[in-house]
């Protein structure tokens, strides 16, 4: 049982660096296609669903998934300790930088009463679109975490 706990972290950590990826290769080059009409018909779409209500859902379980793994396995060994917990702090880092960088820049360009210039538009996409990638690599650095705490969990001695 304890293993397919941190076999679903894993699983959901992958989806949601995915998605992520999607975004930056369909979202976010469609965002800044046509600014500022591509940015107008975002904004009506988003009015029904936005790829933030999948990350609203699926951040928090894979991060509970994550620490549920870390506890399950706390007293296997010192490194799959340590890889377990890289990959909870790397994947509460995505969360972090999502609530610092991307919404306030999400809420300007799809939420702000008043449409921003389109200097302002174009700045802030390329900024969006860049900067995914970066969340995507530290995604990815917390499912190599628990893909190595996977390893040495089926390859270590057991110690507990």
């Amino acid at each position: 049982m304890k293993k397919i706990v941190v076999m679903a972290s894993v699983s959901f950590a992958s989806g949601i660096l995915f998605v992520n990826i999607y975004n930056s290769l369909v979202n976010a080059v469609a965002v800044e296609s046509d600014i500022p009409s591509s940015v107008i018909a975002t904004r009506e779409y988003f009015k029904t669903v936005n790829p933030g209500d999948f990350f609203k859902i699926f951040s928090p379980l894979t991060q509970l998934l994550a620490l549920v793994s870390l506890i399950l396995f706390w007293k296997r060994s010192p490194s799959v300790r340590l890889f377990l917990a890289l990959a909870l702090l790397f994947y509460m880092s995505a969360d972090v930088f999502t609530f610092i960088y991307f919404h306030p820049r999400n809420d300007i360009m799809f939420l702000s009463e008043k449409l921003p210039d389109t200097e302002t538009l174009k700045r802030l996409a390329s900024e969006w679109s860049s900067m995914n990638w970066l969340r995507s690599l530290i995604v990815l650095l917390g499912i190599m975490s628990s893909f190595i705490a996977i390893h040495k969990i089926y390859t270590e001695k057991v110690t507990e």
